[in-house]
């Protein structure tokens, strides 16, 4: 996708858009009609309907066509494919115990990986109508209007998001972190969609946001729009090992070693 700047690409990024709009219309128009038996536990606390089954469909349908040839990384039915050149790594509807609770805070996240790079990524807000975008060492935008993260330098005046790992609780010192942070920051949020945190996060709404025991999916297109508007992502050591989600701190970039501080502090100490 280096030709970002030709006719094709940007071609290319208006029908994904476009795309993204029509399935997010779809998921705000079956909003309330889920019942108990339409749902499914896929494990502790990760829930999955109809609505994400055919969001998913209704996206690699589109994207399928779009770019003949791709593969996916997807969280439900279809079968992952990461022997292509390009793959698109999708999250239909990221937020969805919200979103049978009827709580109006959930995204559609899709990001286009090329020869191992993420070159592409969106992450859609349904309920404001709010398309977070980002290319690759072009920029972020928020409805076409380029972003950059926040200007917060002083750690007692960051508002931080985080999100409760599903796995491993007991032996992750999550508390223990809030606890610091409840004295040290001026707000904490617990939002329930990492790609709308990470989205957050670009366009300064929110200064920093940390988490683990995510998938590839939920953060592929976030950490992208993040690095573009200007932040930083590292896992919790300050390293790249984010990638696949284990471990994620993305920031304005200001706060960064602040909060990785006491991140560490408390995983040491683990």
């Amino acid at each position: 996708m280096q030709r970002y700047n030709t006719m094709d690409t940007r071609a290319l990024i208006g029908k994904v858009e476009s795309l993204i709009r029509e399935t997010g219309a779809f998921i705000k128009e079956e909003l309330g009609k889920v019942n108990s038996d339409d749902i499914e536990t896929k494990a502790m606390n990760s829930l999955v309907s109809y609505v994400d089954k055919n969001a998913e469909a209704k996206l690699v349908k589109g994207l399928s066509e779009l770019l003949p040839g791709s593969g996916f990384i997807t969280e439900e039915d279809t079968p992952d494919d990461r022997s292509k050149d390009k793959i698109w790594i999708i999250d239909p509807l990221d937020g969805t115990t919200n979103y049978l609770r009827q709580i109006p805070h959930f995204s559609v996240s899709v990001a286009l990986q090329v020869d191992g790079v993420v070159q592409l990524g969106f992450v859609y807000n349904i309920m404001l109508d709010e398309m977070f975008s980002a290319g690759k060492d072009h920029g972020a935008f928020l409805n076409g209007r380029r972003m950059i993260v926040s200007p917060t330098k002083d750690f007692n005046e960051s508002v931080i998001a985080t999100g409760f790992p599903y796995e491993n609780r007991e032996t992750l010192p999550f508390v223990e972190i809030l606890q610091e942070l409840m004295v040290t920051c001026r707000g904490l949020r617990r939002f329930g969609s990492a790609a709308l945190d990470l989205a957050f996060t670009a366009c300064g709404r929110l200064d920093a946001y940390y988490e683990c025991c995510l998938n590839t999916w939920d953060i592929a297109a976030g950490v992208l729009i993040v690095q573009e508007a200007g932040g930083t992502v590292t896992d919790f050591s300050g390293g790249n090992q984010y990638e696949e989600g284990d471990q994620i701190v993305a920031s304005n970039g200001k706060i960064h070693e602040q909060l990785l501080s006491v991140i560490g502090q408390h995983m040491t100490l683990a």
